[in-house]
This record gives structure tokens, sequence and C-alpha cells, in this order.
């Protein structure tokens, strides 16, 4: 059995779901994993943050016409009038919640019950769907098997054991429907698997039933060699492999959410990225193998921050890296980059909610300097760090700044530092001195 994923674009119209019924009505047993409809998880955001705000209007405003938009969905998808019937109160119950959670106390469960509502939306009207096409189907609620523990982390033995007990009671249909990005939390309340979490529910789902493989179809053809959105002339990359695709989905590749390859490479059970617009296309492959070496694909990741840790002691002094980390382990932030030399030391962060915190006590025992608005430009490929031609990306020093490189850490990763400002000019830079090509 395959376990395929269609994002929030591939199910973002009617037309599109429709041809989404294209793609998995071939006769073979499979698990859709189904993100909300693009623009919904936004929308609901934004109700969250009204509610939290106490601007009370304009959250049933936004309400109001979010469900406009679904009520419209209903017309278009249903011409069966009992399913139609059936879909419209299913809505209807949706966004009475929201408009009632208007009226309540702010929370972090209220948001992600809130968030919560995208995914089961698409998925209740993508089943109803099926079952107009008189194909056997069944919803599988993720709230009922997709679960995190007390470190956020994935329990993957109570979602193996409550999935296929779940999909046991439901052994007579051929595709069975469920949401991604949702879940419960270790006391079985409403949580997440943050932004893009659907693909890592695909994964965890492949690997708890033993998939053939895994699919995740978007709206673009594979993991391409370079960001599309911003380069021009990139082409998609026909196989990677579980380490070269972690390492570009952590470092800002936006097709793969960054714990994808996770929970399936174990199994060696491969990962397939599609393009839902043009399905016969090969899209990228990554499985357990990895082929040609030297740079494969760049991604840049934004909204980092740079912490340089000057003391003139450093070097003497024994434990100062010690102080220094456990100062992120106690605020719980992650490193991304770190360079040193005798005097200093550089680390880069992306979550800066602690930052003033970090900062004052790390002026305890140095002098600080933190540079925001920087971006990591990661290029990514199987033992790159001894390819003959690696050297050909150090021509970008003479067009941009550079802030810090990170090479060596990693066979299949070297990492650059610059500010944000002068990230598509490294990116095009990149792209023409690596792969030869005028972007």
């Amino acid at each position: 059995m395959k376990v395929l994923k269609f994002g929030g674009t591939s199910v973002g119209s009617v037309k599109n779901m429709l041809h989404v019924k294209e793609v998995v009505d071939d006769g073979q047993p499979k698990v859709v994993v189904l993100s909300a409809m693009s623009g919904t998880t936004n929308m609901l955001i934004a109700i969250a943050d009204s509610i939290q705000y106490s601007e009370t209007n304009k959250a049933i405003e936004s309400i109001n016409r979010l469900h406009e938009t679904y009520s419209e969905t209903i017309e278009g998808l249903l011409i069966n009038q009992s399913l139609s019937i059936k879909a419209k109160a299913y809505v209807n119950e949706v966004f009475n919640f929201l408009l009632q959670s208007t009226y309540k106390s702010y929370s972090h469960l209220l948001r992600n019950e809130i968030l919560a509502q995208g995914e089961l939306l698409s998925t209740f009207l993508f089943t109803c769907l099926l079952e107009q096409e008189n194909i056997k189907v069944a919803l599988l609620p993720a709230l009922d098997f997709m679960r995190i523990d007390k470190t956020k982390e994935p329990d993957f033995f109570y979602i193996k054991k409550h999935l296929q007990a779940l999909m046991e009671t439901k052994s007579r249909s051929d595709i069975y429907i469920t949401q991604g990005f949702i879940c419960l939390d270790e006391n079985g309340q409403v949580s997440n698997l943050q932004r893009g979490g659907s693909d890592y529910t695909a994964t965890l789902i492949g690997a708890a039933i033993n998939a053939k493989e895994v699919q995740i179809w978007t709206d673009i053809d594979g993991m391409h060699n370079n960001d599309p959105r911003y380069v021009e002339y990139t082409s998609p990359i026909s196989n990677l492999s579980y380490d070269e695709a972690a390492e570009l989905a952590y470092f800002g590749a936006k097709i793969l959410h960054p714990q994808t390859v996770t929970p399936v490479r174990q199994d060696s059970i491969p990962v397939r990225l599609k393009n839902t617009m043009c399905p016969e296309a090969y899209g990228t492959l990554i499985d357990a193998n990895a082929f040609e070496s030297g740079i494969k694909a760049i991604a840049a990741k934004d909204n980092i921050t740079a912490i340089k840790i000057k003391s003139a002691r450093m070097l003497q002094a024994h434990g100062f890296l010690k102080k220094v980390f456990d100062v992120f382990e106690t605020y719980e932030t992650a490193i991304d980059m770190i360079t040193t030399s005798e005097v200093a030391v550089s680390l880069t962060i992306d979550d800066d909610s602690s930052l003033d915190m970090i900062v004052k006590e790390l002026e305890k025992f140095a002098v600080i300097e933190v540079d925001k608005n920087q971006s990591i430009v990661c290029l990514v490929g199987h033992s790159i760090v001894h390819h003959e031609d690696t050297f050909k990306l150090f021509q970008v020093l003479k067009d941009v700044k550079i802030r810090m490189i990170s090479y060596g850490g990693s066979n299949n990763n070297i990492s650059l530092l610059v500010p944000t400002s002068e990230k598509v000019t490294t990116l095009k830079n990149l792209q023409r001195y690596v792969f030869k090509l005028v972007s």
C-alpha cells in the first residue's frame, strides 16, 4: 500500500480536487493525507489572532467570508443531493464552532483547535466526493491515532498501534482519507506538527503501515536545484538520498517539511515528490541511494540571527564553549551554524523568541554582537566537500559579503551566511557558477 499526501494547492479548488480524485482512483489501495485547502490555514491564523487581540467583529467577518468560500465549494463539488446536504451540515457545524470561539477566552489550545478545522474540512469534503463516485472510502480521523509526546516528538508506538487498529475496523475500504498536520499532545489535547507538517504525517503513516512508497504531491515537479521563486532556469532533481533531502528541507527547501524523511529511512521506504498538475512527470525520488557526487541543489533559509560572542580569554578558558551552549540549552534554542576563532565564537539561530534573555546571560562572560535579517544559503550534494568542482562556489565571495561559512561539518552540506538583502543575488550567482546557467 502507498501513502499519498496532497498539499493545499492540490485541493485548493473544485477543479483541483477533481484532478486529485483522478490521481487516487487507480484501483490500488492507498492512504491519502490532505492539507487544508490553500488559503484556509492563513485565514484561520488571522481569525485566531483577531480573537487573541479581542477584535471580535474582525474575526466574525473573516469567519463569514471563509464560510461563504466553503459553501461555494460544496455547490461546485457535490451534485449528489444527500451528500451535498451532509457536507453543508458538517461545514455549518465547523463554522458555528468558529463563531462560538470568538466569545471564548483566548488560549493556545483554542488556537490549535481553530487551526485544525482546515484539514477537517478538506478531508470531509474530499471523502464526500469519493463517495459520490462510488469509491470504497473511509475517513480516518487523525486525532484518533496521531499523537506527540511531552518533548513534542511523534509517539510512534501509539501512532502505529492506534492507526492499525483503526484501519482494521475499515478493512473493506480501498482508499483511506486522513488529515495532515493535526494531532493530539501528551494530554490528549489538540495540537499540530507545525507548518508543513502534512508531509511529516504522511511519512509517519508510511512507517507505521510499512508502505511501499510515500508520495508527496504538490504544484511543482519535484525538488529543484535552486529556488524557482527567485532563480530562473532551475531544474528538478531526479534522485536524492535521505541525507541530501533532509539537509535541503532543513535549510529552506519549501517543498518538504524538515522531518519528512526521518520516519521512513530506517525501513528504506522511498519518498517520491510529484506534481499534481503534471502526474506523468518523474518528480524526485528520495531513497537510501546516493548517486553522483557534487553539488546537486541550493536552498536558503531566512529569518536568521547571527550572534558573535567575543572573549579575549576564550582560548585559555576551560569550559568556555560549554558555558555558551548551556545558555542556549537553558532557553531551548537550537543553533544552526557555528564557527570559532582564537577570541570569538559566531553562531546562528532561527528562533529569536528568547534572544534578549540569551544575550543577557552571555554578556555575563563575553562581549556580544547581534546581526538580524540574515539568511543561510545551503549547498547540498553527496560528498561535496571532496568534489573537484566544489571550489567554483567560492567565486561568490567576490560578489557578496559572506558573514560566515560552514564547511566540513557534513560531507553533504556547505552553508553560507549572508545578509537577507543579498540572498537573491547569492542564489543567482551560485546558480551560474555551480550549474553554469544564466538566471
